[in-house]
């Protein structure tokens, strides 16, 4: 059976297989912010949708970061670090990329473990 949570005409924000939790891309919601705000909230978005499918970032099996502009590396890396449960870290990709928005720094895909 697939749960799937806040689902569109376009997309699900969370699927859920076999125990696996399959998050959509999460973007800011003020791209106002400087790369270390937008980051600080798309990794509060993911919060929240793990703890809604009764899971936690220590559960995360793997995440895929998009950054607009690379220069944006090490601020987003300041606050994932902080972010991140020590001895959870999950393996990671960080890959340059045009967002769909061009106002937004971030976008996070996440797959956990449920």
């Amino acid at each position: 059976m697939i749960k799937r949570l806040d689902v569109g005409s376009r997309l699900s924000e969370v699927a859920v297989h076999n125990g696996t939790a399959y998050l959509a891309g999460q973007v800011p919601t003020d791209p106002s912010l400087d790369i270390q705000g937008q980051t600080a909230q798309v990794l509060a978005a993911v919060d929240a949708l793990l703890a809604r499918v009764g899971s936690d970032k220590s559960k995360i099996l793997m995440t895929q970061i998009f950054l607009a502009d690379l220069a944006d590396f090490s601020g987003m890396n300041a606050v994932w670090d902080t972010w991140v449960v020590p001895g959870h870290t999950p393996p990671r990709a960080t890959v340059h990329a045009a967002l769909a928005d061009p106002a937004w720094k971030i976008e996070v895909v996440v797959t956990a473990a449920v």
